[in-house]
Order: C-alpha cells, then sequence, then structure tokens
C-alpha cells in the first residue's frame, strides 16, 4: 500500500502538513443554516476538510426500547439507539446543498457512510474520499463496498483490537481500495488523555505501512498535537459553533477558535508519551452498543432455516460479529427465538 494519499490533490503522508478534518456530525443541532455556518468556519480555521455522517436511524439500528438498545449514563442518557440516531443524522436531502456550498468555498467535503445506500447516496455527489467510522470497522462488507468506488478511504479503528484492524485492512485491500489511511482512535466521548497511549502510533505505521493519523476524542489540542510528533498525518476532531449548544456532539467538540489554533499548532509537536496498547480503553466500557453486530429481525420458529432476510448486521454489538453472517445463512434454528434478539451460535448448537 502507499504510504502517502490525496484527496482533492492534496497531499496526505508523513512528509507532508498534517491534514486537519473537521468532523459536523450531528453538530447542526436540525438546522441546516448552523450546517452552513459550520462549514464557513472550518473554512475560516484553515482546516482541510469538513467531514459529515450519512445515515438515517433505521439504516443504522433497530427501533427498539429492549434493553440492547437502551443507553445508559453518558451524554446520551435515557434515550434508545433509534432516539439517538433520529436526533443527531443529517437529512439525505441536506447533502446536495451541503456538498455545492463547501465546493463554493473550495472546501473538500465527505462523509462517513453506515450501508451501502449511504455510499450510493454519496457517490451520486461525487464524493472525493469515505471515511469508516470506529463502530463500522467490524463490518467488513461495508469497507469492501466504498472500495469498489475507488476513491481514498479513512478507517478510524476506536475499539477495534490489533486482529480486527488487521482484517479491516485487508477487506478494504481486497474491495481494491488503493489509497488506504487509518486513525488510532479512543471511543469515549469525550476521551481522557491517558487512555490515548500516543506510543501506538509508529506501531500501527510499522505493522501497516499506511498512512496513520489520530481522531481525537479528548476536550482540549495537547493529544492532537502531540501526535504529530509520533507520526501522525491526519487530525480528525469534532467541530461546533457552540459547545453550549445542547446537541448531541456539542459538549466534546471544538469551538472556532480552538480549531483556528489546532490548524496553526499542529505543524509543531512534541514527543509523547504512552505504550503500545491495543487493548479496550477505561472509557469505551458499555459502548459496545454502538459496534455493528448481527441481530435477528424477525420472529423464527424452531427448525427454520436461516435465510438474507432474518438477520441483519445493526448496532449495538451483542451478537455475533457481522463477518459471521455467511456462516449463519443456510443453518437450521434450534429453537424458538423472538426478533431484536442478538445472534449467538447457542441458537444454532
Amino acid at each position: 500500500m502507499n504510504k502517502i494519499i490525496s484527496i482533492n490533490g492534496r497531499k496526505i503522508g508523513a512528509d507532508f502538513p498534517p491534514y486537519i478534518i473537521a468532523e459536523m456530525s450531528a453538530n447542526h443541532n436540525g438546522s441546516k443554516d448552523i450546517a452552513f455556518k459550520i462549514i464557513e468556519a472550518a473554512k475560516r480555521a484553515g482546516a482541510d476538510a469538513l467531514k459529515i455522517q450519512t445515515y438515517r436511524p433505521d439504516t443504522i439500528t433497530l427501533n427498539s426500547d429492549a434493553p440492547d438498545f437502551q443507553i445508559k449514563g453518558g451524554l446520551w442518557d435515557g434515550k434508545t439507539l433509534y432516539e439517538l440516531y433520529e436526533w443527531a443524522h443529517t437529512p439525505w436531502e441536506w447533502h446536495g446543498p451541503l456538498f455545492d456550498y463547501a465546493r463554493k468555498l473550495d472546501l473538500t467535503i465527505f462523509s462517513s457512510p453506515f450501508d451501502n445506500t449511504a455510499v450510493d447516496l454519496l457517490e451520486d455527489l461525487n464524493a472525493p474520499a469515505y471515511k469508516i467510522a470506529s463502530f463500522e470497522a467490524v463490518d467488513l462488507e461495508l469497507i469492501k463496498y466504498v472500495a469498489g468506488t475507488g476513491k481514498p478511504m479513512i478507517i478510524s479503528t476506536g475499539m477495534a483490537d490489533a486482529e480486527e484492524i488487521a482484517e479491516a485492512i485487508e477487506a478494504a485491500r481486497e474491495g481494491g481500495c488503493r489509497q488506504l489511511a487509518i486513525l488510532h482512535c479512543v471511543s469515549g466521548y469525550p476521551a481522557p488523555a491517558h487512555d490515548y497511549n500516543l506510543r501506538t502510533i509508529p506501531d500501527m505505521i510499522q505493522r501497516h505501512g499506511l498512512v496513520t493519523g489520530l481522531s481525537d476524542h479528548t476536550l482540549d489540542n495537547t493529544t492532537a498535537i502531540t501526535s504529530v510528533a509520533l507520526g501522525a498525518s491526519i487530525i480528525e476532531k469534532h467541530f461546533t459553533l457552540d459547545r453550549n449548544g445542547g446537541g448531541p456532539d456539542d459538549a466534546f467538540s471544538l469551538e472556532p477558535a480552538e480549531l483556528i489554533a489546532l490548524c496553526r499548532d499542529s505543524k509543531t509537536a512534541w514527543t509523547a508519551l504512552g505504550t503500545v496498547d491495543y487493548g479496550r480503553k477505561s472509557s469505551e466500557q458499555g459502548n459496545v452498543k454502538f459496534r455493528r453486530s448481527l441481530y435477528f429481525v424477525k420472529d423464527l420458529k424452531a427448525g427454520s432455516v436461516i435465510s438474507n432476510g432474518d438477520i441483519r448486521s445493526v448496532r449495538p454489538g451483542y451478537g455475533l460479529a457481522p463477518k459471521e453472517m455467511n456462516k449463519i445463512l443456510g443453518k437450521i434454528i434450534q429453537f424458538d427465538v423472538a426478533k431484536n434478539t442478538p445472534v449467538a451460535w447457542r441458537f444454532f448448537e
């Protein structure tokens, strides 16, 4: 794989300034006008790119209030996954105007797709690149589908162990991706600096030989700036106009002055402490809800033969990994199971 990638003509790699991505995520708070203002502010701050997320609640989870789907603690306490994503998603009809406006300002814009229909929408908009979100890094079929576009791909590795990172990279290669980058990430919102173990970044570079960066969920710029000294070529930070705006992601996002400082200061970095650590971090405990796994989507009787319409890869992550899908199809279920139940081997033994 190439240790340099290029997005809209901007070369990214160890020999170039860090590529700064401002992640809008849900910080538009349901207002297209705010979304436009975030794009303007990212451009003024000097960001290289503005990133959004492309999903609808029904493409990312199931509409269920069962315990598996309820969020306990943290920023989104009391909501179901469906309610969170209904609140946080960027309407698909906004995508065209947002892409047009960013391009008018000469600011690169791309997105994280969460299923194949999202990729198709983004392809219609001629997205220049794709980002695989941390919790989708185990969805190998999605990675392959994105790779099939031939566009540069960035994969975030939060929650993924060393084996899962290798599997995601291999899926991208199998799908035809030739411009691939990976981001070290801790999927806590926010995440404490001591969880980041920045010395993992040079180890990732040595292991995989890819452009490597940092998806940073800490509350200031210190961790991100330090990462540059350890080889990070990309820095992604959530970005908002107002940290007190009350939206799903506002509380752990940079404000305009801080993004200006990050764009300015990221070119100077110093050596960071830490150890090589691929284990799950303290701030990630409980966040398995946000990983993909296999769930039954129909009530099934004992003796039923599993078909494509019976199980789906969705959040949360209490079922079998999505990579087990093909092993499950065609198996006979041994006893009755209710829809919205996580798939487990015990149903087939």
